[in-house]
């Protein structure tokens, strides 16, 4: 199946999340509510991507 344009930037926008994730993780102080609220995203691009 070919990739398009959509699928790089969704996919794009996934590994910025997960470095986000990664981030605040890292954190002295990591904030739960923002790494949940990453995760619920990064999710929804994932199913977004497998439904392509």
């Amino acid at each position: 199946m070919q990739s398009t344009p959509h699928q790089h930037a969704l996919e794009a926008k996934h590994a910025t999340l997960d470095r986000r994730i990664a981030e605040e993780t890292n954190r002295p102080l990591p904030d739960t509510a923002t790494i949940a609220e990453l995760k619920k995203q990064k999710l929804r691009l994932k199913e977004e991507i497998i439904s392509l």
